[in-house]
């Protein structure tokens, strides 16, 4: 059951990377740092089982998310910087990302200024959205870029450095296997419940503040 969950959730990930490799890792980290909610913690981590595989270099791997992350991250700056919040919570009510997403981002560029955008490369949610107050910061663009980037690199190689060592192990070690096998209903339900919940969450944030 976890591997049919699994895989219907990853299903487009897969694809992309396999059919594309390095490029591909790229488009999916870009898509995740243009503020769409493709989670870096599926694309990596498939990438790295990949590395297992010998089909990908680590260090490139964790290089192409980098500087996907990069690429990506142009939406959230300009958007920031050309129409500023009123246009975020306009056109990001699409993505499921509402004024609380926006809020946390904004606290934290406020709290850490150009620094923000490295630290924030490093925290699971923020490391999303932060390009966004950056851009209305009007940050120049070349910190931004190096920042992006010196922030997302260790971010993608230790997923990556997770994913090599989960397929390591899968592929030696039958006692892995094993383990997913015995697990395999209650991981799947534990799955479900978190998509669930992660939807409902965005949802009711976006009719609360609409």
């Amino acid at each position: 059951m976890f591997e049919k969950i699994l895989g219907v959730l990853a299903t487009f990930t897969i694809w992309v990377i396999s059919s594309g490799g390095y490029v591909g890792i790229a488009v999916l980290m870009a898509i995740e740092s243009a503020c769409i909610p493709l989670p870096s913690e599926i694309i990596m981590p498939f990438a790295g089982y990949l590395v297992s595989t010998g089909r990908f270099d680590l260090i490139l791997a964790a290089t192409a998310g980098a500087i996907g992350c990069n690429i990506g991250s142009i939406v959230g700056y300009e958007v920031g910087k050309r129409g500023g919040r009123p246009m975020a919570e306009r056109w990001g009510r699409y993505v499921l990302i509402g004024p609380g997403e926006l809020d946390a981002a904004d606290r934290f560029f406020a709290r850490w200024g150009s620094m923000a955008v490295l630290v924030g490369r490093l925290l699971p949610v923020i490391r999303s959205f932060i390009a966004f107050p950056a851009g209305v910061a009007r940050m120049r663009l070349l910190p931004f870029h190096v920042y992006t980037f010196l922030g997302s690199w260790p971010w993608c190689f230790g997923l990556a450095w997770v994913g090599m060592t989960l397929g390591d192990k899968w592929n030696s070690d039958p006692r892995v296997k094993a383990a997913f096998h015995r697990a395999d209903l209650l991981i799947g339900i534990v799955v479900i419940a978190l998509v669930a919940f992660y939807i409902w969450h965005r949802v009711r944030g976006l009719k609360r503040h609409g």
